[in-house]
């Protein structure tokens, strides 16, 4: 079965975006970069939100202005093929390679860990995977701590009255002010 991972940039405090709808403190560094491109390989169909998928169609375009570098050109490389479902109650239409999503998250979620396929099924965008938690079908939560107070906006975590377990899987630091943060659920026998 494949795993569901939830992966974001987030401020020391915990946010994904501040008060003023802004990430700009997510802001470029070539080695955490580097890091969502390796970590985009193991991805097998990316599941967004309406506000990530709006945010993420850049790149569908971004080739033909000539201006990436190279890092940029192999991540939309990645990116633009991989297969997205866009979980929206107001877009009619998505591009690319994905497709739009109405229903259930935790019922398409689902259909998708039981279709045969390789690599993970990521979620992007803290209220999809608020559903997906609340549902209790993430497996791994994934987490780039930036260096940064942003004192509110859109919790990384859902805030709910629900305990999960989890154990760390791993840790990186990049660049002396940067870390990553992977900690998979701990599942309790019933």
């Amino acid at each position: 079965m494949r795993d569901v991972t939830y992966s974001m940039g987030v401020s020391l405090d915990g946010y994904i975006v501040g008060p003023d709808g802004g990430f700009d403190w997510t802001g470029p560094d070539p080695e955490v970069f580097r890091f969502w491109i390796d970590e985009i390989r193991d991805v097998g169909v990316h599941l967004l939100g309406r506000k990530l998928y709006e945010t993420m169609l850049y790149w569908e375009t971004a080739a033909e202005e000539g201006t990436l570098d190279e890092a940029e050109r192999e991540w939309v490389a990645l990116w633009n093929p991989l297969p997205k479902v866009v979980f929206s109650t107001t877009l009619t239409t998505v591009r690319g390679n994905a497709r739009l999503a109405s229903g259930d998250p935790a019922r398409e979620i689902e259909r998708l860990r039981a279709e045969p396929g390789e690599g993970d099924i990521a979620i992007g965008g803290a209220h999809l995977a608020a559903q997906a938690a609340a549902a209790g079908l993430i497996d791994e939560y994934r987490a780039v701590v930036h260096p940064v107070l942003v004192g509110g906006g859109i919790p990384f975590f859902p805030r709910e009255e629900r305990r999960v377990d989890l154990e760390l899987v791993e840790t990186r630091t990049f660049g002396g002010q940067f870390v990553y943060l992977r900690h998979r659920v701990t599942r309790r026998e019933s």
